[in-house]
């Protein structure tokens, strides 16, 4: 197994809104989140992104996702979450770059899909949390994730475990 270790991780929600798309059917929660302390930070952090919130709003308003769920945006990828309409005790995910909302793969080495970062994984729980404890659609729809950001304190332990293990 190659482990590579990450970079500073330390994630923030700048914003939390409703997005109701035209279909009158879809409506998707959108959090807006930013990676801080990171080199360039114009393409982690939402403040310095040459995007702006209002542009990317208009795309994903003009992609029209279908559906119900939430979407984690960062200014370098997007996600979409929606609970699946074949099975809605299912969660699907599609990713996307933000700059163009051009499909992105999560694929991963050794056949394995990305699921989420730190952040994307907190609001994951919280969100399907309240899907499975709400009467209704828009019950769920009202609740917003109460994770506001955090850090992943050592983002290389992985490899400093496997050091240790193998030598």
């Amino acid at each position: 197994m190659e482990i590579k270790p990450c970079g500073i991780y330390d994630s923030r929600v700048d914003e939390a809104k409703l997005l109701r798309l035209k279909d009158g059917l879809s409506a998707f929660k959108l959090y807006y989140v930013s990676l801080t302390g990171r080199d360039k930070p114009e393409n982690y952090e939402w403040p310095r992104a040459a995007l702006t919130r209002a542009a990317f709003e208009a795309s994903l308003t003009a992609l029209a996702p279908e559906g119900v769920g939430f979407v984690t945006a960062f200014p370098h990828i997007t996600k979409v979450f929606r609970f699946a309409p074949s099975a809605e005790t299912i969660l699907h995910v599609r990713a996307y770059k933000t700059a163009d909302l051009s499909p992105l793969s999560l694929a991963r080495p050794d056949d394995n899909l990305e699921f989420a970062c730190y952040a994307e994984a907190a609001i994951a729980a919280d969100e399907y949390h309240e899907w499975a404890a709400a009467g209704a659609v828009e019950d769920y729809l009202a609740y917003f994730s109460p994770f506001r950001g955090g850090a992943v304190k050592d983002p290389a332990k992985l490899a400093a475990y496997a050091r240790k293990r193998v030598s």
